[in-house]
């Protein structure tokens, strides 16, 4: 198995743009909130059980998903939720262990908004922690989806906690400033996982 350094953060934390920093040193991502988007395109098995359980109403004119039509249901339905996860989650892991085993890269990103809501952090070897400021997570949030600020205060409501996702965290970026002051973290970091998962490896074969 690929070492694995598991990126998470809260909503308006900044996960991308780290993520991309990643991707710019050669690391593979593999980005849960993607393959969630795949697993219902227009013309999947998926897309095709959600319309006939919620309805056509789902859709959109164009015959994709109608994310946020979805999003509001599931929010005030949590039936209708755990039902969606029935469906979605297996097919998400079917793809994630795929693109492990395609990974070519010394170890691998993987991008979780909910690692620590679904507790999948023992799955990973290291764990990476986007920090941010809950009003910069609130001003990013509203300025990004343009919602009221309400909204942005629901949606970290029914997220894991600032202080629960760092007491996973083996390391931290702080992000509460400008994009530019990523890379320097981020180079860093490339240089420990390569160290890290280079052990790794040699610990395999002794």
């Amino acid at each position: 198995m690929t070492y694995t350094v598991a990126l998470t953060g809260g909503i308006g934390s900044g996960k991308s743009t780290v993520a991309d920093a990643f991707f710019r040193l050669g690391i593979n991502v593999i980005d849960a909130d993607i393959l969630a988007r795949q697993v219902v395109e227009p013309g999947t098995p998926a897309l095709a059980a959600i319309a006939e359980y919620f309805g056509s109403h789902m859709l959109t004119p164009e015959g994709a998903l109608n994310r946020r039509v979805l999003r509001e249901h599931i929010f005030a339905h949590p039936d209708d939720k755990t039902w969606l996860n029935a469906l979605l989650h297996p097919l998400i892991q079917q793809e994630t262990q795929r693109q492990f085993q395609q990974a070519t890269s010394p170890y691998v990103l993987w991008v979780v908004p909910l690692l620590v809501e679904n507790k999948l952090y023992h799955r990973a070897d290291r764990v990476l922690v986007v920090d941010v400021t809950r009003e910069t997570q609130l001003h990013r949030t509203m300025q990004r989806d343009q919602v009221s600020r309400e909204h942005a205060e629901n949606i970290l409501a029914a997220q894991a906690t600032r202080e629960e996702r760092l007491a996973v965290a083996d390391d931290i970026i702080n992000n509460n400033g400008t994009p530019d002051a990523i890379a320097s973290d981020v180079a860093r970091l490339h240089a420990r996982y390569l160290q890290l998962a280079a052990q790794a490896v040699s610990q395999e074969k002794s």
